[in-house]
């Protein structure tokens, strides 16, 4: 039987100057380590090109998620495994989960969370656009009033076309606490183009305080809040949370306020709950 030739040796630095222009960087940088687990392993050539691959894979993956994760500018790390379902049982944890898989986003459709304040809303956003960074979707996060002046500063020194541009290129753009201050109509026809910039081509998610027949107040003009909802619903999902805020459950449970008595008029969960102890009434924050 012929004697098989065995293949000569690639000089290092030869390999990962390859390595590095096939930007195989994962590879590279761990060759040795990988090597030697295929070899304990007892990997064939098949197999341990199959785990070199699934490595880099894997490298990149993170890299990217890192990446994005940043880009989105999160206020917060949410997850929706930290999301307490059951002191929330007017929300649908099948739905949440559906949301999560992200194909509303790749049909350019649109969530709008509604409710109270402190009932887990931008929690949900967060977790929902964190899932979308892992669906391998682009993610942009800001607030209302971030949003819109953001954009009267960029139609004052004209160049809204471009601002509008940027807010366009995320898959998915997520608007937190709508109508928690009620906008200017110049904000609000700004707002508008941003929404038509977006209609069907770019997935966009909104919380707000305020039910959608609210939006005319929140918008200042009722004609406008008319076109942008009619833009936002054609293709949505509307959830609306009720029930207690986190933070003031919390404080009812630790004895920090009371509810008040029956029959001084104050529903429970309202702003009047007061505190134990001496000072000014608590208010409820978003």
């Amino acid at each position: 039987m012929p004697r098989v030739k065995k293949a000569p040796d690639v000089p290092t630095d030869r390999l990962d100057e390859m390595l590095a222009r096939l930007k195989l960087s994962g590879i590279r940088d761990q060759l040795d380590n990988l090597l030697d687990e295929a070899a304990r392993s007892n990997l064939s050539a098949r197999e341990t090109l199959t785990m070199l691959c699934e490595r880099e894979i894997a490298r990149k993956d993170h890299r990217r998620i890192e990446m994005a994760l940043k880009l989105a500018h999160f206020p917060a790390v949410k997850e929706l495994a930290g999301f307490d379902f059951e002191a929330q049982p007017s929300i649908d944890p099948k739905q949440i989960r559906d949301l999560a898989a992200s194909r509303w986003i790749a049909n350019g459709e649109n969530v709008l969370l509604l409710g109270p304040p402190g009932v887990g809303k931008t929690h949900l956003a967060i977790a929902l656009g964190r899932e979308a960074i892992l669906a391998g979707y682009s993610v942009q996060f800001t607030t209302a009033t971030a949003l819109v002046a953001g954009l009267a500063k960029a139609h004052a020194e004209k160049r809204l076309d471009e601002k509008l541009l940027g807010l366009s290129k995320a898959k998915l753009l997520i608007v937190d606490e709508l109508g928690y201050l009620p906008l200017e109509p110049d904000a609000a026809h700004l707002f508008f183009q941003l929404v038509s910039r977006r209609y069907e081509t770019g997935a966009m998610l909104i919380t707000s305080n305020r039910s959608v027949a609210e939006w005319g107040t929140v918008f200042a003009d009722p004609v406008v809040a008319t076109a942008i909802l009619d833009r936002l619903l054609h293709h949505s999902h509307v959830l609306t949370i009720r029930g207690d805020s986190y933070r003031l459950r919390a404080k009812r449970k630790s004895g920090l306020i009371k509810v008040p008595p029956a029959g001084d008029g104050a529903p429970v969960g309202s702003a009047s709950l007061r505190p134990v102890t001496g000072g000014a009434n608590l208010q409820p924050r978003s």
